[in-house]
């Protein structure tokens, strides 16, 4: 008993200790001398939970000059268990003050020094079940911080966007709503832009394989690593060293990387910086405005004055590049091409670009003008063994600086449409939204009807004297439809829809949008989306098949599945997404064809996207993430393949960006201007360029920009790579093909299978062997006995046995077959659009 006492009492006696100083600090005061001799900043929360007090000390804590700062956490309610464990590490408990309270007190608020404090960060809670009732908390607290330090910073959250011009008096606000939808939106024509934006506002580490790689380097490929830099598959290396790259700014004049272009064009300037440095040069503000231009184009002449805005690995301050050896190497000749590794590009990859709204060069081709095909080589018979690429001019000529008028269309090539085409474009024009759903919206260009469409012709399920039409086949849409799934047609939902008809897409390219909504949307939100094309709702559930049919998820192109605001509450934690996981492998099941995108409330659901447990591949990623939370890394979910390839989408690693723009005052302007939220004469925006087997003679990365830059005037910023993942044949599912029920003749199984050569083989009426086949009863048999015809020859016995090992042989993937075609034929559909895609589940994207 004694030895018990001994171990056990000092621990006792240390947590008594421990508690009592916790009490102190809940109840006590931040130091006046402290806050005046250090620094600190403060965090105002209505209630704290461990994954954001870690999202924000590890993005905050990433950046060496705020090492010294202290973090003072002012919430109304008592710290939990796993806060309290997390406070208590040495690492945390020297530099976070937890203080009890709230910010609407003048006491609370003189407790945590918020007047001496460098800026407040105040969030609003995503979890509560009232978000507008969040919301009006977030903006009582913006208004008591405001009246008591009226020269603190303010970086606030909000939820809901019709709330945010109550506090326009902040430095920098994010509205979740409004960033999430048009991130889901630009999904659907940039693959993977949530995961491009995701990992660019994320800091990195700067951990690299070997010392060489902490050397700037003249190659483009050579990137430091935030994460696992010695990842068992190529790409993995690749994504792992390109996800580094993050976005940094610098004066033109104390510029080594841009200094040299002072009075070059633009683009001249982004190519020659890139295949000097390996820095991707994508926007530019003047000194007398405050407005960001993201690639202004050729017709912007660089000034000493301009902040250039670049992304690369680390900024250039940071950089260990040694420009004098570099002028040494070109003075004797010995300097290499920065492209010369170069690599193939991959076939169907997609390059995302900024495009520019400028200027065409001279002989520059529009992607309209060239039969799809902007990148092809010159018509020259000369080049048989190496196409050449034009130079990109460092000062435009007077004589093509023209100027671009947003209302025409020199985008689209009319004389190659049809006469229904022109027709129903006729009917288009372009112009600013009249109805905005809420205050605050920022203008933007838009393809508009010239005469609103009636509430009635919105509902795409209900018939009117207008349309008498009740599913989206019988529309006969040109082009692949674009269905969002959400709870309810909240405000931000508006911002889904303004990305996608914005001027600068082609009307051509316009794919129908489709809001399934399980309740019905009000007069504000129909009159506001009355005024777009191709625009309709329907009432209607996710997990309801003949919903899903009737608004033509069959032969859709997108799916986006918005997460449920009523399911975000769960007793258990990670629990919110439950129903939306399941909705979702349900779809994944039914439509392996059909591109889904998926918003979740927890980063850490993830792993159950496209869940399959037997998948040999999804371990060894599963492995490699367990290893990278065991590392500390703030990204441990970016090796799962659906966010890899922009599949799926947390609105919880937005929160980086606020936490970001307190070193960075210009990441959420850059951030909403990529995502089409806001727009500036003069300024890009965001596109993508299909790469094919006719483009290969670019050969790389390198030669690709100086295309973009040459012709159109470009500037690429990443690949969309997609990959093929091979099983072997173990691995692989039965795949046998029936029309129906009735047709189960030995002759049809017998060319099936032949046509399927990488599957195997199921001859075998051993049910252990064929884990996927399912058991029917004998009744069921001896029902479709009877159905089919007679063969002559052949006993009833025999029809029965051979009927009977038809359905031992139908596989899991039949059975979805057979039960989709089976509701279609029943609602009435023609099931010819149904393409079963039997291998979709090889295939796997990254982002680079």
């Amino acid at each position: 008993m004694i030895c018990v006492a001994l171990i056990v009492l000092p621990i006792q006696f240390e947590q008594l200790v421990f508690l009592w100083m916790e009490r102190q600090k809940s109840g006590g005061n931040y130091s006046r001398y402290r806050a005046q001799t250090e620094k600190h900043v403060v965090l105002c929360v209505s209630s704290l939970k461990i994954d954001l007090l870690m999202d924000f000390l590890n993005e905050f804590y990433a950046h060496p000059r705020l090492q010294d700062h202290y973090v003072v956490l002012l919430c109304p309610t008592e710290m939990d268990l796993p806060v309290r464990r997390v406070l208590q590490i040495p690492l945390w408990s020297q530099r976070v003050i937890y203080l009890q309270g709230s910010a609407l007190k003048d006491q609370d608020l003189m407790r945590a020094k918020i007047d001496d404090a460098e800026a407040c960060f105040i969030l609003s809670n995503r979890f509560e079940t009232d978000r507008i009732a969040a919301d009006h908390q977030t903006i009582l607290r913006a208004w008591a911080v405001k009246d008591f330090a009226p020269n603190c910073p303010l970086y606030v959250q909000i939820l809901k966007p019709e709330n945010k011009f109550h506090i326009k008096f902040a430095d920098h606000v994010v509205c979740e709503e409004e960033f999430k939808y048009a991130m889901l939106a630009l999904n659907c024509v940039c693959p993977a832009t949530s995961t491009l934006i995701t990992l660019l506002i994320h800091t990195s580490r700067g951990q690299a394989t070997t010392t060489d790689s902490f050397r700037q380097r003249p190659s483009p490929w050579q990137a430091l690593s935030r994460d696992n830099p010695t990842s068992p598959d190529q790409w993995q290396r690749s994504y792992s060293r390109c996800s580094a790259n993050e976005i940094y700014h610098i004066r033109l004049s104390e510029s080594k990387f841009f200094g040299e272009y002072e009075g070059k064009s633009f683009t001249y300037s982004s190519f020659h910086a890139h295949k000097k440095y390996g820095v991707c040069l994508i926007g530019v503000c003047r000194e007398d405005k405050a407005n960001i231009l993201l690639n202004p184009g050729p017709s912007h002449i660089m000034s000493s004055s301009d902040t250039c805005f670049y992304i690369n690995i680390s900024k250039e301050e940071n950089s260990a590049f040694s420009f004098k050896e570099h002028e040494n190497m070109q003075r004797s000749g010995e300097a290499k091409s920065a492209y010369h590794g170069l690599t193939r590009l991959p076939v169907h990859s997609i390059i995302a670009s900024m495009g520019t709204v400028a200027i065409d060069l001279q002989g520059s081709r529009s992607p309209e003008h060239t039969d799809g095909n902007m990148l092809s080589p010159p018509a020259d018979p000369t080049h048989k063994r190496k196409h050449s690429i034009d130079p990109v001019p460092d000062l435009i000529d007077g004589d093509t600086n023209t100027t671009f008028d947003l209302l025409s269309d020199q985008s689209e090539d009319e004389t190659s449409q049809s006469d229904d085409e022109l027709g129903s474009y006729n009917d288009w024009v372009k112009g600013y939204p009249s109805n905005t759903p809420y205050i605050g919206s920022s203008p933007t260009l838009c393809h508009l009807l010239q005469q609103k469409s009636p509430y009635c012709c919105l509902r795409l399920d209900k018939s009117c004297h207008h349309f008498p039409y009740e599913d989206a086949r019988a529309y006969g849409f040109r082009s692949a439809l674009v269905i969002v799934s959400a709870e309810s047609a909240g405000n931000g939902l508006y911002n889904f829809i303004v990305p996608l008809r914005a001027y600068y897409r082609a009307k051509k390219e316009l794919s129908p949008i489709i809001l399934l909504l399980e309740n019905p949307p009000d007069g504000q939100f129909l009159e506001a989306i009355c005024w777009f094309p191709l625009v309709y709702y329907m009432v209607g559930s996710i997990d309801n098949l003949d919903d899903l049919l009737r608004c033509g998820v069959s032969y859709a192109a997108h799916m986006v599945v918005v997460g449920e605001e009523s399911s975000m509450i769960a007793e258990e934690d990670y629990m919110a997404d439950a129903r939306t996981i399941v909705n979702v492998q349900t779809l994944f099941r039914l439509f392996p064809g059909l591109n889904i995108i998926t918003e979740l409330t927890h980063p850490a659901n993830m792993r159950f996207m496209q869940f399959k447990a037997k998948d040999k591949y999804s371990v060894v990623l599963s492995k490699l993430e367990k290893r990278e939370r065991e590392r500390g890394s703030n990204l441990v979910f970016m090796f799962r393949l659906p966010f890899a390839a922009g599949k799926v989408f947390s609105v919880s690693m937005l929160d980086t960006l606020l936490y970001q723009s307190f070193v960075k005052d210009y990441m959420i302007s850059i951030t909403r201007l990529l995502l089409g939220l806001d727009s500036m004469p003069g300024s890009g925006f965001l596109c993508a360029l299909r790469v094919t087997e006719e483009d290969l003679w670019i050969r790389c990365y390198g030669r690709l920009y100086q295309k973009l830059c040459s012709t159109t005037g470009d500037i690429p910023i990443g690949i969309f790579r997609t990959e093929t993942h091979v099983l072997p044949t173990s691995e692989s599912q039965v795949s046998i093909s029936v029309e129906d029920y009735e047709d189960t003749r030995e002759s049809r199984w017998g060319d099936t299978i032949q046509s399927r050569g990488p599957h195997r083989n199921s001859t075998s009426s051993d049910q252990s062997e064929h884990p996927l086949l399912r058991r029917k009863s004998m009744q069921w048999a001896r029902r479709l006995s009877r159905k089919g015809a007679r063969q002559p020859g052949k006993s009833a016995s025999e029809r029965i046995s051979q009927q009977r090992m038809s359905l031992y042989r139908r596989s899991e993937r039949q059975e979805l077959h057979a039960l989709v075609k089976t509701r279609m034929k029943h609602l009435g559909l023609s099931t010819a659009e149904y393409m079963d895609i039997m291998d979709m589940d090889n295939s796997y994207h990254i982002s680079l």
